[in-house]
């Protein structure tokens, strides 16, 4: 049975329109409702009585699997969203490191990151407060010193999914030649969640599609914007001055393969 949160989970709002007063401003584009509800627009999680819930046991156990390899030290890596943890993540795919010296770029991505990760998700997050994965097998993570934090916050939909996968639609964006690198990678920074045994696969599946629909809500605001158009600017310098790793071709079709 999920519990709704109680009071110590609400926002206080004035009468006007604010930016989220737990964070910095500077990590937002969008203001307090303006991103779509994701109570409205999710399904419920998996009850644990479903088939549905037997896949995300059966994703649990595989993560398990993974977390002593190199692909699990990837998933513990991917649990840093904070600073530019971001931005250092998908540096390699994307093809260029982007930091201080790709400062639009930097501010973009670092920008819309509680966007994707909190407003997108908070409405599902707080109305069903799902136990995670760890907490209710009793079993630790591939990172012990985030499970106290994370033990009383819902599980679902995966905000760090949600993170992952709008920061990959933006980056596809500004560099479509690497855009199979960095969808791979954005896709892969959910999975790792699933491995560190931070969420069920249904999060997961969740948090893409809240990051997809704040993209598509991010496209829409001033703000976001003419900081993109920024950061293209930005990057087509970066590529005329040949600053921007090639993309990997993909394999060509012969008629045999259709």
């Amino acid at each position: 049975m999920f519990v709704a949160v109680t009071a110590s989970f609400s926002f206080a709002q004035n009468e006007t329109k604010i930016k989220d007063h737990r964070t910095n401003p500077d990590l937002f584009f969008l203001q307090e409702g303006d991103a779509p509800n994701s109570f409205l627009l999710l399904p419920a999680p998996p009850d644990a009585s479903s088939i549905r819930f037997l896949d995300d046991q059966s994703q649990y156990n595989w993560g398990k699997t993974m977390r002593n390899t190199p692909r699990g030290d990837q998933a513990s890596a991917d649990a840093n969203v904070e600073g530019n943890g971001v931005p250092e993540a998908f540096s390699e795919a994307f093809g260029v490191e982007i930091n201080e010296d790709t400062p639009e770029i930097l501010k973009l991505i670092v920008g819309m990151r509680e966007d994707a990760g909190d407003l997108a998700t908070r409405e599902a997050k707080n109305y069903y407060n799902r136990q995670r994965p760890f907490s209710f097998y009793e079993e630790m993570t591939c990172n012990p010193a985030q499970q106290e934090a994370l033990s009383t916050n819902g599980s679902y939909p995966s905000g760090h999914t949600s993170i992952g996968w709008a920061t990959a639609l933006v980056l596809s964006e500004l560099n479509p030649e690497r855009q199979n690198e960095i969808l791979k990678r954005g896709y892969e920074m959910g999975q790792s969640r699933v491995i560190c045994g931070y969420h069920y696969q249904s999060d997961v599946d969740a948090g893409r599609i809240t990051g997809s629909v704040i993209v598509a809500r991010l496209h829409a605001d001033p703000a976001f914007q003419a900081q993109l158009q920024k950061a293209k600017d930005e990057f087509k310098r970066l590529k005329k001055a040949g600053k921007v790793a090639k993309g990997t071709p993909l394999p060509t079709k012969t008629t045999s393969d259709l």
